[in-house]
């Protein structure tokens, strides 16, 4: 899966999410790696302690909470508290995979999915590109800001060089209801093919049996 979620933050967020940033104090990156991935990680992240992290946290949060197709997609059980990083002057971060398990203070989360939100625009700098590895393809993904990526935890990524400009965005992990990946993406398509078409005929006798459906197939394999 690599699945792109449009306009989860509107003009007026991302102007609001830019200030607390630009206002923000910085810190070394690699402490939210693990091992491998320190050896690769060369950027900054706000620091936790700021005082518009929580903020931030706050309306990243709420924005993917209203956001349908996350929810769709995700089917979010857990959800980290976002954290944001800062790429210039050619930082970058090599290939890694993000840990299966990540804690902190009283909670641990299984990193079923990798979320990356952009806050800035592709034209404000060089380089950047949020690349994953599926298969023996690699997609190359650049988002505008306030765009989102999803995409599976255990997949081969990495952030090219940003060589012009800053790049700025949101990352966090979601723990999903349903840990089968392949489960989880024939729910995503049953309840888009669903949406079409309850919007197409209304609440007719197919839209209900297969509603009826879904909700079973989530019942047999949500793990709540």
């Amino acid at each position: 899966m690599l699945l792109t979620l449009p306009r989860v933050l509107d003009e007026q967020a991302l102007y609001e999410a830019r200030k607390l940033l630009a206002a923000g104090r910085w810190t070394g990156g690699r402490h939210t790696a693990g091992r491998q991935s320190a050896q690769v990680k060369h950027n900054e992240q706000l620091d936790p302690l700021d005082a518009g992290t929580a903020k931030l946290q706050q309306m990243v949060l709420q924005a993917m909470e209203r956001h349908l197709l996350f929810f769709s997609a995700a089917l979010p059980k857990k959800i980290w508290p976002p954290a944001f990083n800062r790429y210039a002057g050619g930082q970058t971060y090599g290939d890694h995979v993000d840990q299966a398990i990540r804690t902190q203070a009283q909670m641990r989360l299984r990193s079923d999915l990798s979320c990356t939100l952009f806050l800035s625009q592709p034209d404000e700098y060089e380089g950047g590109e949020l690349v994953t590895r599926i298969g023996q393809v690699e997609h190359r993904v650049k988002g505008r800001a306030g765009d989102a990526v999803l995409y599976l935890g255990h997949t081969v990524h990495r952030v090219e060089p940003v060589t012009r400009g800053e790049r700025l965005a949101s990352f966090f992990w979601i723990e999903s209801l349903v840990r089968d990946p392949g489960q989880r993406e024939l729910l995503f398509n049953m309840d888009q093919a669903l949406t079409a078409l309850r919007s197409r005929d209304g609440e007719s006798a197919e839209a209900v049996a297969l509603m009826g459906t879904y909700h079973h197939l989530l019942r047999m394999w949500s793990d709540t």
